[in-house]
């Protein structure tokens, strides 16, 4: 029989029950926050103080949000809230903290949580995105402060008929050998192509010895991937062909705007207008940059276009969340695209460990109605 709503979220209040420090993975749109509220309405007093700490403040307007559907408005007063950003400089004179999207601390915020537990502080993680290497800084972090109890992965969500089923497809694309980017060099302007770019970056890297300059030319050839034109031509030609709402994610805002006639990303004015605009189903098209990929629900979202992922499971896992919030019976599309003559599939295979491998399929642009990049 399929696990409710209710149910899962009642499972994850028993795990949570009496610990001190505990941590809470929920798939997106299983309903997190509802169950941060229904630890708060069973250890609520009038003199019980939360503090609810989110990566950004929209999160929190979604807290209140919950707060009255789930008719449990009254808490308002008892709630602080905070950013991570801002969490160091709170006051202490809490008995819990809601940690949310626990995966966001940092080695920062150390400090001040041990001297919150030292004083006998709860805490409580919730996230849908819990950290994959445990070794790394956010790992550390959250086993030491948010250990894991309880897990309701975005599968068995699906499995469940809670969210809506998928399909990822990744598109084999290669670097082009075309000469067309133009450079400046001693002896004047010449051309190279995507390929050897990224080979003279790459022979630079294998040979760097200093972990500052290591670090320094990954992030050097990742911008040089990040703007190469050949994916560019290839998603824009890809979004051409959708009919269902389509949301397609780049990595610069000029990129949103080259690729698609509405977009969305700080700074913009017409941001919200046509963020809207999308939601309402006025246009079923809209381009976006990272800060889209968490807190924002878009109704009958059916198709996405990733153009980067960047090794990283926990964004990836957030920009696909957007699309798992259909009726369970329909289907979403997510198109990833991938250099796979580079480290980019790597990156693209770390970035979706997290995902039912049934779900994932390569293709060949060859395979994909022909488009020509």
């Amino acid at each position: 029989m399929n696990k409710t709503k209710d149910q899962i979220q009642k499972e994850a209040g028993d795990a949570i029950d009496d610990l001190q420090c505990s941590g809470v993975v929920i798939s997106m749109g299983v309903g997190k926050t509802r169950v941060g509220l229904k630890d708060m309405i069973i250890n609520y007093t009038d003199y019980t103080k939360y503090l609810v700490v989110t990566p950004t403040t929209k999160i929190q307007i979604s807290w209140l949000e919950e707060m009255v559907s789930s008719k449990c408005g009254y808490l308002k007063d008892s709630i602080t809230f905070s950013t991570y950003r801002s969490l160091t400089k709170q006051s202490q004179d809490y008995d819990v903290i809601y940690l949310d999207e626990c995966h966001s601390l940092k080695k920062s915020h150390e400090k001040w949580l041990d001297a919150f537990v030292a004083k006998g502080g709860r805490i409580v993680g919730l996230t849908g995105t819990y950290p994959v290497y445990m070794g790394s800084e956010k790992g550390k972090l959250c086993a030491k402060f948010c250990p894991k109890v309880y897990s309701y992965e975005t599968d068995e969500a699906v499995e469940d008929n809670i969210l809506n089923n998928y399909e990822i497809v990744v598109h084999k694309l290669k670097l082009s050998e075309k000469r067309d980017i133009a450079k400046k060099g001693k002896h004047g302007e010449f051309f190279s192509s995507e390929k050897k770019d990224y080979d003279y970056w790459s022979s630079v890297l294998d040979e760097a010895v200093n972990p500052a300059d290591v670090q320094r030319l990954r992030l050097q050839r990742m911008k040089v991937l990040q703007g190469f034109k050949t994916k560019l031509r290839y998603s824009k030609a890809l979004l051409e062909r959708q009919k269902d709402k389509t949301l397609i994610f780049v990595s610069t805002k000029a990129q949103a705007d080259l690729i698609c006639k509405h977009s969305v990303y700080s700074g913009k004015k017409s941001s919200d207008t046509n963020l809207e605009k999308f939601k309402s189903g006025e246009i079923n098209k809209l381009s976006a940059i990272d800060q889209l990929s968490e807190g924002v629900n878009i109704p009958n979202l059916k198709v996405g276009i990733i153009n980067h992922a960047y090794a990283n499971n926990r964004k990836s896992a957030q920009k696909i969340g957007r699309f798992l919030r259909l009726n369970p019976n329909e289907k979403s599309t997510i198109h990833v695209l991938c250099y796979e003559n580079s480290v980019d599939k790597g990156w693209v295979e770390q970035s979706l460990e997290s995902f039912d491998s049934k779900n994932i399929k390569w293709i060949s642009p060859m395979l994909y109605e022909g488009i020509d990049y």
